[in-house]
């Protein structure tokens, strides 16, 4: 005789309605406190039914298909099988009442991070988490390619692998384009996955929006804290370091190119030195101006370009000529700056290279710093190869009361190494109510204007 041909009968004639009322919210998922409570019945009440139900089934079937348990653990050896593949092999009917055999034969359901799997059993409730578990590592997925990077891992055909990764405690979240992508790295998993399809370089604006990022600056930082991108120089866009086939730059910025190739091929002419340059990193001739003023590059007696390391003397930049913005008396800088919205945000604020030229930072890198009163970080003036800054004015900006359209005036001693900013704005043009109060500016050459 078949289990077939009588598990049915069993489960209309050995259990009675509570009994089966029991199996079957214990199938559905209930707890044994749940179960019971719907029967009036305690927690160790509703586990004794069960195995007590589980021992008398087991004990008809071995009378009737002694195999029984070795068909249903070698079927079940599988990290997930559905209980329909067992009632096929067991040659019995796809019913609640097999899972009361299944529990008997040592079976259970595999637990995943979503919970059990109802539905599917197991002789290793843990090998089907091991495989998602393999399959999370192998994340950023493409959507359409989840079926067969879950085949490579061995989880079984049929099981939702997308309804399992979409619950809240995986390890892995849908983005926006439908791909699979590990929930504390999305956003770069998503660039990653955006640069994959592209096939080619792209900017960080363009990737704004596959990061779910809300400015270019944030998705330059996310690429850059990751080593699975590149930036291709000196245009700036963003590659994957896995494309073989891509040329990039060995060099962090021009300057690094200038002193490699001086390095190896120096002394050398300035024409030749750019032109050579331009061939691994291809940059303005401006640009290639500016690295000459590098503290390690330097001109010989003849003319040639060569490493200061190797004694050539320094380059150092010519004076240009002096804005309006700024004035001089005896040891005494002035300077006007416009308050933008970068100023008041804290970042550094980008001024004439009159400025540094004056203070005496004629190479790059190069700085000067300046004590400032009032419990302020000290005020640093850079000069770098593209640009000349000072250091953040915010601190002071928000004290004075300044708002968007004012000026600050800056004040350096050079004789004292001190700075002061003042509320520089002029008389009727201020975008505040502001009046300062008497502040002794008056004994100090500055800009025009400033009070």
């Amino acid at each position: 005789m078949e289990l077939r041909e009588w598990l049915t009968k069993a489960w209309d004639t050995v259990f009675d309605d509570r009994a089966r009322g029991v199996f079957e919210a214990r199938a559905a998922g209930h707890s044994l406190e749940e179960a019971g409570a719907r029967f009036g019945v305690t927690r160790e009440r509703a586990r004794q039914i069960i195995s007590e139900g589980q021992g008398k089934l087991a004990f008809m079937a071995d009378s009737v298909t002694p195999t029984w348990r070795a068909v249903a653990q070698q079927v079940g050896a599988a990290p997930a099988v559905r209980r329909e593949d067992l009632a096929a092999a067991l040659r019995a009917e796809d019913h609640v009442i097999l899972e009361v055999l299944l529990a008997e034969a040592g079976l259970r359901a595999p637990r995943t991070w979503a919970g059990p799997l109802r539905g599917w059993w197991t002789t290793d409730p843990d090998e089907l988490d091991r495989r998602l578990s393999r399959l999370v590592d192998r994340a950023p997925v493409r959507g359409d390619g989840l079926d067969e990077e879950a085949r490579v891992v061995g989880v079984p055909e049929g099981v939702d692998v997308a309804e399992l990764l979409g619950d809240p405690r995986s390890r892995v979240v849908r983005d926006a384009a439908s791909h699979w992508v590990r929930r504390k790295l999305r956003r770069r998993d998503s660039a990653y996955l955006h640069l994959l399809d592209a096939g080619r370089p792209c900017p960080a604006e363009e990737l704004v929006e596959p990061m779910g990022v809300t400015s270019v600056a944030a998705a330059r930082e996310g690429l850059r804290r990751d080593d699975r991108f590149v930036q291709v120089r000196p245009e700036g866009t963003w590659a994957l370091v896995e494309w073989s086939h891509l040329r990039v730059a060995p060099y962090g910025n021009a300057i690094e190119a200038v002193v490699a190739v001086v390095t190896e091929k120096g002394p050398i002419t300035q024409r030749a030195l750019f032109r050579q340059v331009r061939q691994v990193y291809p940059v303005s001739a401006s640009r290639l101006r500016q690295c000459l003023l590098s503290d390690q590059i330097g001109r010989t007696p003849d003319g040639l370009i060569d490493l200061v390391a190797r004694g050539a003397q320094p380059i150092e930049e010519p004076e240009p000529p002096r804005p309006d913005s700024m004035a001089v008396r005896g040891d005494v800088l002035g300077l006007r700056i416009p308050v933008d919205r970068d100023v008041l945000r804290g970042s550094g604020v980008r001024v004439h290279s009159w400025l540094t030229w004056r203070l005496g930072l004629r190479q790059t890198p190069m700085r000067r710093t300046f004590a400032t009163a009032g419990g302020h970080a000290p005020l640093t003036v850079t000069r770098a190869a593209s640009f000349a800054q000072v250091s953040t004015l915010r601190r002071h900006a928000i004290e004075l009361g300044v708002v968007e359209g004012c000026v600050l005036a800056v004040i350096l001693d050079l004789a004292s190494g001190t700075a002061r900013v003042r509320h520089g704005c002029a008389e009727g043009e201020c975008q505040t109510s502001l009046v300062d109060s008497p502040s002794g500016l008056d004994e100090t050459p500055c800009a025009p204007h400033a009070r």
